[in-house]
């Protein structure tokens, strides 16, 4: 008999109870491909595996730093550093800890001015409006050359609001969606291809994410990338010409001639 045989399983309702999700929840992540059972009874029941769960801990830990499931699945597909999502994880929990305390902290002031009926003082209100606030939701020198400095301020302000979440969204997806893309092209897939063209419109997405919008950002962004793709990409072997073909077939995917 197989260890895999023998190993423990959850049935899915096993499985929410002790997760903390609902029934639905795990039967769409099934549907989506995003956690799905690797086992199923006769009956076609499911049948969760040891590893199933450890795939359901790297969701619920990329969720908690922000990320949306597509997101999520691009990660785990290209493949993460489970210490490196561990840490991230820690990090966003520690931080999440300091704020609360904080939080607590003020507001044990505020109770107590006013149990003892006086007017909370300007100082605690603004401390604890801050301390709330804390508990919200929160390229180098290629970019260098064709961003200003409050350009740069603004790409350097919205990265890090993002915290942890930035690794996987700028290391981790946006590298995979460009992978993805250039497998595409390569294969003869037309840029009209309702699969590139999905890929381009979560490109802009994380794009907006990052500049805001900014119009005079994305063009600084798009320069450095025709004019530098090795060092923006984290790939010193990539061939310039290639990365502006793939740019070509992009911009040929949202409409934009050559």
């Amino acid at each position: 008999m197989t260890s895999e045989s023998t190993s423990e399983s959850w049935r899915v309702g096993r499985l929410a109870e002790a997760s903390g999700l609902t029934v639905r929840t795990l039967h769409h992540w099934d549907t989506i491909g995003l956690l799905s059972p690797s086992r199923r009874t006769a009956g076609g029941h499911r049948e969760y595996t040891e590893a199933d769960l450890a795939r359901l801990y790297q969701v619920l830990a990329l969720r908690s730093l922000g990320l949306a499931l597509d997101t999520i699945a691009v990660c785990l597909d290209a493949g993460v550093d489970p210490t490196r999502l561990v840490r991230d994880h820690l990090a966003g929990v520690e931080t999440s800890i300091e704020a609360l305390g904080v939080l607590r902290d003020r507001l044990v002031r505020l109770d107590e001015e006013l149990s003892a009926g006086h007017d909370p003082s300007a100082t605690a209100l603004v401390d604890a409006v801050r301390a709330v606030g804390r508990t919200g939701p929160e390229g180098g020198h290629a970019l260098d050359r064709h961003l200003d400095a409050e350009q740069m301020r603004v790409l350097r302000t919205r990265a890090a609001a993002l915290g942890p979440a930035r690794h996987y969204l700028l290391e981790v997806e946006w590298p995979e969606l460009y992978r993805r893309a250039d497998r595409l092209r390569t294969a003869g897939t037309p840029a009209t291809d309702r699969q590139v063209r999905r890929i381009v419109a979560r490109m802009d997405e994380l794009s907006a994410l990052f500049t805001g919008g900014d119009a005079g950002i994305s063009a600084g962004v798009k320069a450095a990338w025709h004019d530098d793709p090795a060092a923006m990409s984290g790939e010193p072997e990539a061939p310039a010409e290639d990365w502006r073909e793939l740019a070509a077939y992009l911009d040929r995917a949202r409409g934009i001639s050559d």
